[in-house]
């Protein structure tokens, strides 16, 4: 069977996942009675992906159309899970790209582009969610070709197709729709045939000895470990002796157990499968993403996966809190260690080093990259204490480099002037400012990596939740000068026990608070933000003094201001050097590294 190998690549929320579902439910990869048919988000398996929206981990699926196998990699939009993008590209021809048609290019579009080009994929341009009231379908059309003059490596690659789709209604068209031809039912033909038309066949080796570049792993209770990747030459089946290893050198020599393919979201067996497929392998214990898997009797290495460096670490240990225990089963250092270095086998951008005072310092490509990992660690029953985010410097020449971002933010015109001041104090410079059709204003920055720690809780406080910021890394430059604390003290509370609202009402007086009546405190236990810059210890466990004397309105229930409730994201942000975060299955909680205040005290004059 011909076959065709395709990533969709977008930035995230552009509709790549919700078209994924259209191609698979029209090419009838699963029956009508399947629960698939009923369902969105197909791609997006695991309960982060749904919850947050967005896709964090890529997945291969497959498809036959007109006698045509179409292996589909669906990739994550967000900057953070880049790694994801890289090693996954390697295993295709071409590349599905998809823009709204209101925002147009966007960072990621700009990153996940030119990782394609480089590869030098065919691509494939879909203008998505042209039924939008504010689409601007010939401004993104010209803002594309913009970005292909930009990025393109061969003058072939700014000679692309260009499909219209509304992905929500599993409709595409060869030229942009109108108004009446958008109410008309039509499907994902187009699309389909853009597809075997435009995105050229792998090419056949299959009369070669057998190799393959492992670039995903996978694991179940049935079979163990999955090596998955494309064929490059060669046919792979069960019993063939291969060789692991790099080109540095072969580790080990296995068997091949069972092979795999996929249609739809199934893994089926399959004898052998030609060069040019996408596969699972079993029986492969000791292989890693970036080995080659070759015939023994003729081994030859691929070049291994080039990943983008890290550029943030955070510290990572077992929680310490005198409330450990109380939520989760995973509370020892060592099950932390073992979970991690799991976690390294199939998490390419993550990387792990030993640190101080019983730490490991976890190494990713931003916030979020990390906060996933923390938040699945919390879901499997771990407890920890997570540091500030640090960025990751280098050096060059002999003088310090830090990671530089390309940042951009939509605001509304009112809040440009204040948008601007904020990132100006983070060492933010200005690139461009552009009026969109929507009354809103596009900002363009460049910006150090540490400028950003704590940046989207800035922007939405001063924009009252209206600015949508993306970022991208760019480069290791020279470091600038440092970025004056931005944030207030902490509120700490100096009592254990239960807060209550007479307590928490006299620390309203001095802030915002974190936490709502009834919650458990211990003493050094962050409750909420000062409103001055120096920490401020309350006692909101204190009840009002009872007395025999009743004054008129004394029994007047206390109104309390809502508390702020801080994300697992927005904690890490809050974070300063000498705060934590202890992270639990049921529970995250601010507090000081050194809880005891009178040892805080002395800390702070040493």
């Amino acid at each position: 069977m011909p076959i065709r190998n395709i990533a969709v690549i977008a930035h995230v929320d552009h509709g790549k996942t919700t078209l994924i579902d259209g191609l698979l439910k029209q090419s009838h990869t699963f029956r009508d009675n399947e629960a698939e048919m009923s369902q969105t988000l197909i791609m997006d398996s695991s309960d982060q992906e749904r919850e947050r929206g967005i896709t964090i981990l890529a997945k291969n699926t497959a498809i036959t159309y007109k006698g045509v196998k179409i292996n589909i990699v669906d990739t994550p939009g967000h900057a953070d899970f880049g790694g994801e993008v890289e090693r996954t590209l390697a295993m295709t021809d071409g590349a599905l790209l998809i823009i709204d048609a209101k925002e147009g290019p966007m960072p990621q579009t700009k990153f996940v582009l030119k990782k394609a080009l480089e590869l030098g994929l065919q691509p494939i341009v879909v203008i998505n969610k042209v039924d939008r009231s504010d689409a601007q379908i010939s401004k993104v059309l010209r803002e594309t070709h913009d970005l292909f003059l930009d990025l393109a490596t061969d003058a072939s690659q700014l000679d692309f197709p260009v499909y219209y789709a509304v992905g929500r209604e599993g409709k595409a068209w060869d030229s942009a729709p109108s108004n009446e031809q958008l109410s008309q039912a039509t499907d994902l033909t187009p699309i389909f045939d853009g597809i075997l038309k435009h995105i050229p066949a792998p090419i056949a080796a299959s009369d070669q000895p057998f190799q393959m570049l492992v670039t995903a792993l996978d694991w179940d209770s049935f079979q163990g470990k999955y090596a998955i990747g494309k064929i490059t030459r060669g046919t792979a089946k069960s019993g063939l002796v291969v060789s692991i290893g790099t080109s540095e050198a072969w580790r080990e020599t296995a068997k091949i157990d069972r092979v795999y393919n996929t249609q739809g979201l199934k893994r089926l067996q399959v004898e052998r499968a030609p060069s040019g497929d996408i596969v699972a392998l079993t029986g492969l214990k000791n292989c890693r993403i970036g080995d080659t898997v070759a015939d023994a009797a003729s081994a030859e290495a691929l070049p291994t996966l080039q990943i983008a460096e890290p550029t943030l670490k955070m510290a990572i240990s077992a929680n310490t809190s005198p409330f450990v225990g109380q939520d989760g089963t995973q509370l020892t250092g060592q099950k932390i260690h073992e979970r991690i270095i799991k976690e390294l086998e199939v998490n390419v951008s993550l990387k792990m080093t030993p640190g101080g005072n019983n730490e490991y310092i976890l190494w990713g490509r931003g916030e979020l990259h990390l906060s996933v990992f923390i938040e699945t660690l919390r879901r499997e029953g771990f407890e920890m204490q997570v540091g500030k985010p640090q960025v990751v410097t280098k050096l060059v020449d002999g003088e310090v480099h830090e990671p530089i971002e390309e940042l951009t933010v939509d605001v509304g015109s009112d809040y440009v002037s204040q948008i601007t001041g904020g990132i100006g104090a983070r060492k933010g410079i200005m690139l461009s400012q552009k009026e969109n059709d929507d009354g809103t204003t596009r900002l363009v920055f460049e910006i150090p990596t540490r400028g950003l720690l704590g940046l989207r809780n800035a922007l939405l406080t001063i924009s009252r939740g209206t600015a949508v910021m993306n970022s991208m890394f760019v480069r290791f430059a020279p470091v600038t000068g440092g970025i004056i604390k931005l944030r207030n003290g902490a509120l700490v509370a100096s009592e254990r026990g239960k807060a209550v609202s007479f307590g928490l009402n006299n620390a309203q007086k001095r802030g915002s608070t974190f936490i709502n009546p009834q919650t458990l405190v211990y003493e050094g236990m962050i409750v909420g933000l000062h409103a001055r810059e120096n920490d401020l210890e309350v006692n909101v466990t204190k009840e009002k003094k009872q007395t025999n004397v009743r004054a008129a309105g004394s029994d007047d229930a206390i109104a309390l201001t809502p508390p702020t409730l801080l994300s697992l994201e927005q904690s890490i942000d809050f974070l300063e050097d000498d705060e934590l975060l202890e992270a639990t299955p049921k529970a995250l909680r601010l507090r000081k590294r050194i809880l005891d205040s009178s040892q805080r005290a002395k800390a702070r004059k040493s």
